[in-house]
């Protein structure tokens, strides 16, 4: 029996509504402060590409997500260690390494696009294999990330144990999730209670 895209493990990565390249840092991720990678395997990726696909402009097909080998997911990695570094650098204000920068560079310079009528709707197109057009997309994306008005809601989340980053997209907003917020809460409840004197 042939595998099926449908059928892949999502190697547990969270997949939280943020914006795609906070959804490519977050796929490392933390339970109760124990690291976790959650494109361990080329499956994994193929399974976060699946995944996300309704959110790209050109998506990969079931044939390249199922034939995503070891060097796409390196090249993945990579990406989202670029991804990683530039979104620290801009929570934190500072200037990102100019090797990391060009990096993402070369991302998006690997898949040229350009979009093309099919009445009545229009469709992206470009050259490249799939998984690199993917790559550069989300690459692309991060550039918008950083240069749009998103940028300066950037956050990491404060959850005991978390390490994700979000978009506040409510000056209310704290924490990643509404669960990191409960754990946040019970934590300092706990420290409340150990000590009545913690004001915090």
């Amino acid at each position: 029996m042939s595998t099926r895209i449908a059928d892949l493990d999502p190697g547990g990565a969270p997949l939280l509504g943020e914006p795609l390249p906070v959804e490519l840092a977050n796929t490392r991720y933390a339970v109760r402060g124990t690291p976790h990678e959650g494109l361990a395997e080329p499956a994994h990726l193929a399974a976060w590409l699946r995944d996300i696909a309704p959110r790209l402009g050109n998506p990969p097909s079931e044939a390249a997500l199922l034939a995503m080998d070891a060097h796409d997911l390196a090249r993945a990695l990579d990406l989202r260690d670029c991804v990683g570094a530039l979104l620290t650098a801009a929570m934190t204000d500072t200037v990102p390494a100019a090797d990391i920068v060009e990096r993402l560079n070369t991302y998006t310079r690997a898949a040229p696009q350009w979009r093309e009528l099919t009445w009545p709707a229009a469709v992206t197109r470009t050259e490249a294999d799939p998984i690199t057009a993917v790559l550069a997309e989300l690459a692309g994306a991060t550039v918008d990330l950083l240069t749009g008005p998103d940028r300066t809601e950037l956050r990491a989340c404060h959850g005991p144990g978390c390490i994700l980053h979000f978009v506040r997209n409510n000056p209310r907003r704290e924490w990643c999730s509404a669960g990191c917020g409960n754990r946040a809460r019970v934590a300092r409840h706990y420290r409340r209670s150990k000590n009545p004197s913690v004001d915090g």
